[in-house]
């Protein structure tokens, strides 16, 4: 068991390492072909930072274990608004002014509703997975569309343009896009398998050892790159991070399973797992909007965001 905890450990570093990197490439290799750094924000970066969550999502799915790329999928969700946010709003409240999030924001609530439905009858069938991909690929459009309507003084905008890569070689972006191409999908192999092993002999589901160790490590990145951004006082890519990362796990993610291993589920992931999601969703955007101006999510609620997750995972075990 102490080895495949360490094949876990050891997959999830490789896959957060190549994530970045192959974002650190595409991101390069974007810009120094005209791209602008926004529409590079909104769905280069923003679709990296969910890349490790497709891939174990993939994985799991190719290896007949639906149930752990769903719970990755929700679990992820839920983790990235309880734990991410509240940990980095904890760090330093989170000041949301950017208009562009306050566009983004409806579009997780309707998506979130989808997939709520969707799963409402404890399957996935393969047109939901096309309507979901489809659905990822409309919204990818949609942000490259937006981003060229974003006034530039935006602070998404200014954030954006801070984090890409600069004075990158054509070549050195190419061979971070290949490396993570091949990495990503080998160390998403490694912990599927651990993570399913480690799942059987403490006798959990597959679906909890998605919800949980798996969801966990694959949000990581974006605990990481959140907490980094508040800190350099750039609190809307911040929040701009979870919010795109939480869009793209609910249609690229989720649609894996219904697209390669469509079928019945737990039963628990539409009677709990997706319902707290769409609360935590819900809380999200309680906290986040004020139509009048600046918003501030603050310590207070900060911590009810991390007290529910806690609540969470001890009703997952308890």
């Amino acid at each position: 068991m102490i080895l495949q905890v360490a094949i876990f450990l050891a997959g999830l570093a490789v896959l957060s390492w190549s994530a970045d990197k192959f974002v650190y490439g595409a991101s390069a290799l974007a810009k120094n072909i005209g791209i602008s750094p926004m529409m590079i924000g909104l769905t280069i970066v923003a679709m990296g930072s969910s890349a490790p969550e497709i891939v174990v999502s993939a994985v799991a799915s190719i290896n007949g274990n639906p149930d752990t790329a769903v719970g990755n999928a929700l679990g992820s969700n839920i983790t990235n608004i309880a734990l991410v946010l509240g940990i980095t709003a904890l760090v330093k409240p989170l000041l949301i002014s950017s208009t562009t999030l306050k566009r983004e924001f409806p579009v997780l609530l309707v998506i979130n509703l989808i997939a709520v439905y969707f799963l409402h009858d404890s399957k996935l069938t393969s047109v939901e997975g096309i309507i979901l991909l489809l659905l990822f690929i409309f919204v990818l459009a949609g942000m490259a569309w937006l981003s060229l309507l974003v006034d530039k003084g935006d602070p998404l905008a200014n954030e954006a343009s801070d984090e890409i890569p600069t004075q990158v070689e054509n070549g050195v972006a190419v061979m971070w896009i290949g490396a993570g191409l091949v990495l990503l999908p080998l160390s998403a192999q490694f912990m599927v398998d651990s993570a399913v092993h480690i799942a059987q002999y403490f006798g959990i589901s597959d679906l909890v050892i998605g919800l949980t160790i798996i969801a966990l490590g694959t949000s990581l990145p974006e605990l990481a790159a959140s907490v980094a951004g508040v800190l350099k006082g750039e609190h809307d890519l911040a929040l701009g991070n979870v919010v795109g990362s939480n869009i793209f796990n609910l249609l690229a993610v989720l649609g894996m399973p219904g697209l390669i291993s469509p079928g019945l589920l737990d039963v628990n992931a539409a009677e709990r797992d997706s319902l707290v999601m769409l609360g935590l969703t819900l809380l999200l955007l309680l906290f986040s909007f004020n139509f009048r101006g600046t918003r501030c999510i603050n310590r207070v609620e900060a911590t009810i965001l991390v007290a529910c997750f806690l609540a969470y995972q001890y009703w997952l075990f308890a």
